[in-house]
């Protein structure tokens, strides 16, 4: 019986071939392990898992913003390439993800069955490169016998692929740059290992080979950041290049593991700069008032548990994990988390030289975890599914390598036969259900108003749920049912001040200007640069009797958004019930230019001139009204047209 080896990530090499072993059945290791026939079927095996996703549609939580109501990116001329690069839509900076949604929008217009299938092609491709990933570093970290190998890189390409921490990444559309960084991460990181088995030229090529293909990873998500210390990680183990003890880390050896760190360490840190400024542009940045450093530690240790749990046990999966009100680390919800971080923490230290791997493991976990884990916060979750697709990878080779020792143990007579088959059925059993759970999980992306009410239903007390579905509700006219949810919100964040953008607008459908406005001007209070809601508050001032208050708005939100139609004819309306025509008839023409089909422009603009006495004029806006809101010309009709 072999012994454990303390640079071994699992027990004993195998002596006798697989296929003679006893262990697997012959038809299993003869064919389906045949190394050609593997990376098709994984990614076969994926594409078949998540096919549902393809009849899914886009969803209103960031897919309305990047897709179907942004016409910027739609083609792949220079205008809209020169958006691509230049923009920081949504706080990221991704031409590459924006290039291939530009090709999308060629090949399928604005159907998302078409956009769905490019994701998932990506995705599916993630799982070869996965797999040779795998194999060269199970190789590295191992004595297995080939099939063994081969069998412990498929079982981790399966559990990193089918799990359904990916789904959010796959079936949501706008999280196509996880897919397509994640792709090229990989593809990075093999390029690189495959330089640690050559010397010379070729060498040289592959690590400037792994360079070029790390450029193309950051312009397609910045959070890939991590990756040159992540590289460190592999150095370390199970390259070995850089030894346990300090003075190996500093020595001439280790000088040129360093040297090949430079271009990758620039460009991580340059993309770090470059996801933090598009970030910090859109005002996503939670500030330290708001969660101050006495926080982020609890915030930390949540993440680091939060991802470790659900891997092993991935029940109740939300789009949204939202952050509470108040985070502290001596709450038993942040303290448990924390207490059992410390402990796998100190387990790895004390195992570090008879289980190297899980120290590796636990430190590369953290490192990918870094961009997203609260040290520097965004946005409004605790945590996200979709955070856990390169922190993940570390997880499915150590199961890939567990199911290796248990077959390799076989093989050498350490285990019996029915045992060693009997863990491969329960693999198998493992697999086939995160599958299952997968497939059901791209269900919940089908639309909005399905992702929002399972949403709500998983976490009760998501107040950014509850206002997804009222908004939803608001959107197709069930004004009650949306105000039932929008009270909801009030209810579990009576600090927030968002809801009252839902509800000042709900008022101004039921014509209750003066409470509109009081909502209004509570929202602006604490979002003074949306320009969206500075212009709902003057349009109900207006509304309301009130345009010289009005003006202040209307104005403030024409200098942040300066080619916003909407506030051009709201302070119209307002410079005309003030009495200056002139000026509103140059407003409501300018919103024409910029909206031509805007039906309140027109509506102001046949007023104005009727009022001036220019009835030519009027009735040719009038006609052009009539052509885009039927109603809305009908009821300015019979008191408009028997003046000519």
């Amino acid at each position: 019986m072999p012994g454990i080896k303390s640079a071994e990530l699992v027990v004993g090499p195998s002596t006798l071939p697989l296929e003679t072993s006893g262990v697997l059945p012959r038809w299993l290791s003869a064919r389906l392990l045949r190394p050609w026939m593997i990376p098709l079927a994984l990614a076969g095996v994926t594409f078949l898992v998540f096919l549902p996703i393809l009849w899914n549609g886009f969803v209103a939580w960031d897919d309305q913003a990047n897709l179907y109501e942004n016409p910027a990116y739609r083609g792949l001329t220079w205008p809209q390439i020169r958006w691509m690069f230049s923009n920081t839509t949504m706080g990221h900076w991704i031409p590459l993800t924006w290039l291939t949604f530009g090709l999308d929008y060629i090949l399928w217009e604005m159907k998302p069955f078409g956009y769905h299938l490019t994701s998932l092609v990506i995705f599916a491709a993630n799982a070869p490169a996965f797999y040779f990933v795998a194999l060269r570093l199970l190789r590295r970290a191992t004595s297995f016998a080939a099939g063994a190998l081969r069998l412990s890189a498929v079982a981790a390409t399966l559990f990193f692929a089918l799990h359904p921490l990916r789904t959010e990444s796959v079936a949501w559309a706008t999280e196509r740059r996880d897919v397509l960084s994640g792709l090229l991460f990989l593809l990075t990181v093999l390029m690189y290992l495959k330089a640690q088995d050559e010397t010379g030229k070729r060498r040289r090529w592959l690590l400037a080979g792994s360079v070029g293909i790390y450029v193309l990873a950051l312009v397609s998500k910045a959070s890939v950041m991590v990756l040159p210390a992540a590289l460190i990680v592999l150095d370390v183990y199970p390259l070995r290049r850089l030894g346990g003890r300090w003075r190996e880390w500093v020595g001439p050896a280790a000088r040129a593991v360093w040297l090949e760190k430079i271009p990758f360490t620039v460009l991580g840190v340059a993309g770090a700069a470059v996801g933090y400024y598009a970030q910090n542009a859109n005002s996503f940045i939670t500030t330290l008032e708001r969660y101050p450093m006495t926080a982020r530690p609890a915030m930390i240790f949540f993440s680091l548990w939060f991802y470790l749990e659900k891997t092993v046990m991935p029940m109740g999966l939300s789009p949204l994990y939202e952050l509470p009100i108040r985070v502290s680390l001596l709450d038993r919800r942040f303290l448990l988390p924390a207490l059992a971080v410390t402990a796998i923490t100190a387990t790895v230290v004390l195992l570090r030289r008879r289980w190297p791997a899980g120290l590796a493991v636990w430190v590369y976990y953290a490192i990918a975890l870094g961009p997203v884990i609260g040290i520097v916060h965004s946005g409004y979750q605790l945590t996200n599914d979709r955070y856990s697709y390169l922190p993940a990878i570390g997880f499915a080779l150590i199961v890939g390598a567990a199911v290796g020792a248990v077959v390799s143990a076989g093989a050498d007579g350490v285990l019996r036969p029915a045992l060693v088959k009997a863990v491969i059925v329960l693999m198998i059993v493992w697999l086939g259900g995160l599958a299952y759970l997968s497939a059901q999980q791209t269900q919940i992306w089908r639309d909005t108003e399905s992702l929002w009410r399972y949403a709500v239903e998983v976490e009760p007390d998501c107040s950014l749920c509850h206002g997804n579905v009222g908004t939803y509700l608001l959107d197709r006219g069930y004004h009650q049912a949306a105000m039932i949810e929008f009270e909801r919100v009030k209810a579990l964040r009576p600090e927030s001040k968002k809801v009252h953008f839902y509800l000042g607008y709900m008022y101004v459908m039921r014509n209750d200007f003066s409470r509109a406005v009081d909502n209004f001007k509570l929202y602006v209070g604490q979002y003074p640069n949306d320009a969206e809601g500075l212009n709902n508050l003057g349009a109900a001032l207006v509304n309301d009797g009130r345009p010289k208050e009005a003006l202040e708005p209307l104005e403030r939100a024409l200098r942040l958004k300066p080619k916003h139609a909407g506030a051009h004819v709201s302070l119209a309306y307002a410079q005309l019930d003030l009495g200056n025509a002139a000026r509103a008839r140059s407003l409501f023409r300018e919103a024409i230019a910029l909206k031509y089909d805007s039906p309140q422009a027109w509506y102001g603009l046949a007023r104005v001139n009727l009022q001036s006495g220019n009835v030519d004029a009027a009735h040719k806006a009038w006609g052009l009204l009539g052509q885009f809101d039927p109603k809305l010309a009908a009821s300015l009709g019979p008191a408009f047209i028997p003046t000519w």
